[in-house]
C-alpha cells in the first residue's frame, strides 16, 4: 500500500468579483495547484499544492498580488 499524498496549503482572500479569474489562472499552471472555496461569505480561499511546489505557488502569488488585491491569511 502506498503512503497517501502529502499537500501543503495556504489560505488567502480576495474580492468575490476576481474568483473565477484568480483559479482560472492559478489552475491554468498544470498541476501546479488546485484551489478551493474554503467560506464563500469571507471569500476565502484555499490553494492546495506539493510541497516541492511551494517556490513557484509563492512566486505566482507574489505575481498576481497587487492585480487580485490578495490577502494571505495562513
Amino acid at each position: 500500500m502506498e503512503p497517501a499524498p502529502h499537500f501543503e496549503s495556504m489560505l488567502i482572500a480576495i474580492p468575490p468579483s476576481e474568483i473565477v479569474r484568480f483559479k482560472s489562472i492559478v489552475e491554468s499552471y498544470d498541476n501546479l495547484a488546485t484551489l478551493r472555496t474554503e467560506d464563500p461569505r469571507t471569500h476565502r480561499l484555499r490553494i492546495y499544492f506539493a510541497p516541492e511546489a511551494r517556490g513557484e505557488v509563492e512566486a505566482l502569488l507574489a505575481s498576481l498580488t497587487e492585480r487580485f488585491q490578495i490577502r494571505r491569511l495562513a
